[in-house]
């Protein structure tokens, strides 16, 4: 009777599928806040600074009032849209690259400030346009991603790679030499002082 009773619990274990075993953790707000929203804040608010310091209203209202409010205003601009791009990818839970986040915090995010600023035909305007370009932003962003950080590599070198550190991109004009390209390097320019002045002995012996 123990060995007949024990057979559907080995049965019910191997029934259980092996994602039910090893389940993706949640995604939570907190991953990579740095980088998906203090970092896009910083940079929004940095941009509207200096967007403020060319605008006409310059003159009349001064730089460092009009660059401050322009910073402000990006800021909290940018910093709503990410804190709700997160939440619904949270709430969805799905990847950091699903448009579709940033297609419903753009509407969400631009209906209340838009709501705030003016009124029930300004949240409809404001809306479609933080959806719009929200979802542009970050379908630049993903397209640009491995541009930028092959980039990176190029100028701080792989994390891997154990003699990685800041150097000049392979397009700079100036370059730092290694010994081996140094060596060569000098060889090379030895070779070539030898060929000139076998070509200057050649050409006063024939005169």
């Amino acid at each position: 009777m123990a060995s007949g009773d024990s057979k559907p619990q080995e049965g019910d274990a191997a029934s259980k599928p092996p994602s039910a075993e090893r389940q993706s953790p949640s995604p939570s707000l907190s991953e990579n806040w740095k980088e998906r929203i203090l970092l896009p804040t910083l940079v929004a608010g940095a941009g509207g600074g200096g967007y403020g310091l060319v605008s006409k209203h310059r003159t009349v209202q001064g730089f460092p009032h009009i660059s401050a409010a322009y910073a402000a205003n990006f800021a909290i601009v940018a910093g709503c849209y990410c804190g709700a791009r997160e939440f619904v990818r949270v709430t969805r839970k799905s990847g950091p690259d699903d448009l579709l986040n940033s297609a419903i915090a753009g509407f969400s995010t631009g209906a209340l400030l838009g709501r705030l600023q003016g009124g029930q035909l300004g949240a409809i305007r404001y809306s479609f346009i933080f959806a719009i370009a929200g979802t542009s932003v970050d379908f630049a962003t993903i397209k640009l991603r491995p541009k930028l950080r092959s980039l990176k590599e190029s100028i701080f070198g792989d994390e891997k790679n154990e003699g990685g550190g800041w150097k000049l991109p392979v397009w700079s004009p100036i370059q730092v030499l290694d010994e081996d390209a140094l060596a060569k390097k000098e060889a090379r320019e030895k070779q070539l002082k030898a060929q000139r002045l076998a070509l200057i002995k050649l050409t006063k012996e024939e005169s």
